[in-house]
Order: C-alpha cells, then structure tokens, then sequence
C-alpha cells in the first residue's frame, strides 16, 4: 500500500440487508433494480461451481457494463463484488475484473491477516482504483478469529480501505465442527467478538446467513437477535428476507421518540454544560446523548 494514498472519509450506508446473487444468474441480476435491499454482492465464489467461474466473470462484466449506460434509479444502493480468494487460481483474474467493474466494494474472502487485505489494496492502488472502492473482509476462519482486532485496527487506516466485516457463519460451523442450533449459541461468542473488533476499529459488520430461506418466522427471530448483538445488518440468500430484516434492523419508532427527546433534552438553554440529565425518568450522560444523535442520524439515512 502506498503511504501517500489518500481515501475519502466512508460515508454512512445503510446495510440492514445485503443480498448474495450469483454472478452466474442472470434472471437474478435482472430482478436486483427492483429489490428494496440496501446492498447486493454478486458472488463469484461460493454460489458459482469452479466450471462455471470463468463465465461468471464475463457476465459480471457485461452486467456492469449494462448498469454503467443505464444507471438504475431503484434497487440497491450499494453493489458489492465477492471474488475468489488470491490464493487461488481464480482470484487474481476476479481482482482485476472486480477493480475494472468498479464497484462500491470488493468483498474479499478467507481473511486471516490484516496481510490479506493490505494485499488486495497494494493491487487496487497500484492500477489508481477509483478512491470511493472500498474492501469488505469475509471472516469464517478459526485463524481469522484469533486475527480479528489487528485485521480490524485497518480500519483506522483510510488507506488500507477496510470499511465492513462479514460474518460466514456457514464456513465457521465447517471448520470448527461446532453444532449449529436454532438459537446459534455456540457461535454466538465468535459472532459478539467479531461485532466488538468492528466496533475497535470504526467499521460495520454483517450477521451471517440463514440457510432456510423458508422458515421466515426463524429468520426473523435470528434477525432481531442479530440487531441485540449490535450487527449493523444480515446477508441474505433469497429476496424474501429483505423485508424482515429491514425491519429488525431499522430503528423504532419507540427508539427514534426516546433519542428525540434526549437530544431536545440536552438542547434545552437551561440544561447547558450539564453532563447528566433526568429525561423520562431516566438518567441520560452525554454518552447517551452521542447514541441518540448516531440513532437519529442512521434514521434519517434509511
């Protein structure tokens, strides 16, 4: 990474629900202006058979190219692109298609080290990717656990581009041989440390996903469990589970009345310089008042 590569400040994107589509599937990647997600990765690893990895890569191409004459003014706000891993033999090939899509993100999987993102920047700065490019991390590795604060710390860095991390819980069951339950708990301290490493360094970080797209009742209950942990949203294998996790991720009413009042609370002249207040019978410090501000503000951005 080149230490006088400037990057914009990352601008607050509402990622409640970020849906997988193959890139492999056209009548998907056709439906995605019509989706009310916040975010969508077209996926050039898991979801695409290693036969088919090479044309997937075309039709990620021709489909940004398509999106470049005739921008959507509906669907997501964000498209993401997940490539192969560089290690291996589709990964660099998937970078360098990736970086001349230009996408909001380049989800990177497999992330161990902050060595592995630092990687894939050196390659975004050396071709001058546009600065707006941001890096995604897959964290779904035993390794990546024990990594997961000094990979999170790059966040700090605007140059290393590291704006989200991305829970793969599917890949964590497969390489720890942990039971997965209805209710997660034995994944529910790796998914807690890594909502705390995000938080360390300043990035976002998204709730694994649920494998039965089906049961909506399950998904919506995984998804409120998900918003307590303090995810900032969940990834998504079917458009059906847009809407509940839009709602589980939004917030409430209720919650958007209390921050009001707080924020009126300590505007108020007479509550000037005062570092706690009483407001609706509770006692309210200025930390509070900083969560009501970011509360109304991700409100205000939904």
């Amino acid at each position: 990474m080149h230490e006088d590569t400037i990057m914009t400040t990352r601008p607050f994107r509402p990622r409640r629900s970020v849906l997988y589509v193959p890139a492999s599937n056209a009548k998907a990647l056709s439906k995605l202006p019509g989706l009310a997600c916040d975010a969508a990765i077209i996926d050039l690893e898991d979801a695409v058979a290693p036969d088919a990895k090479p044309a997937a890569r075309e039709a990620l191409k021709a489909f940004f190219a398509e999106r470049a004459k005739a921008p959507q003014s509906g669907g997501p706000g964000e498209i993401v692109i997940r490539i192969n891993g560089l290690s291996t033999e589709w990964g660099p090939e998937d970078l360098i298609a990736a970086r001349e899509c230009r996408p909001d993100a380049i989800l990177l999987p497999k992330v161990e080290t902050p060595r592995d993102i630092l990687e894939a920047n050196d390659t975004l700065d050396d071709e001058d990717a546009h600065p707006g490019m941001w890096l995604w991390a897959m964290i779904e590795t035993p390794k990546a656990l024990l990594n997961i604060g000094a990979i999170a710390e790059l966040g700090r860095d605007p140059g290393a581009r590291l704006a989200c991390f991305v829970a793969g819980t599917n890949d964590l069951v497969k390489e720890t041989g942990v039971r997965m339950t209805p209710d997660r708990r034995h994944l529910v301290p790796w998914l807690m440390q890594m909502v705390l490493a995000a938080r360390a360094g300043g990035i976002d970080v998204l709730d694994g996903v649920a494998n039965n797209f089906r049961d909506l009742d399950a998904f919506r209950r995984e998804c409120e469990d998900g918003a307590g942990m303090g995810f900032d949203g969940k990834t998504l294998i079917h458009p059906d589970q847009i809407g509940p996790a839009n709602e589980a991720f939004s917030p409430s009413a209720d919650e958007i009345s209390q921050a009001r009042a707080i924020v009126s609370a300590f505007a108020a002249p007479e509550n000037a310089g005062k570092g706690v207040l009483t407001v609706d019978g509770r006692m309210t410090e200025r930390l509070h008042l900083a969560q009501a501000e970011k509360l109304l503000a991700k409100a205000g951005n939904l």
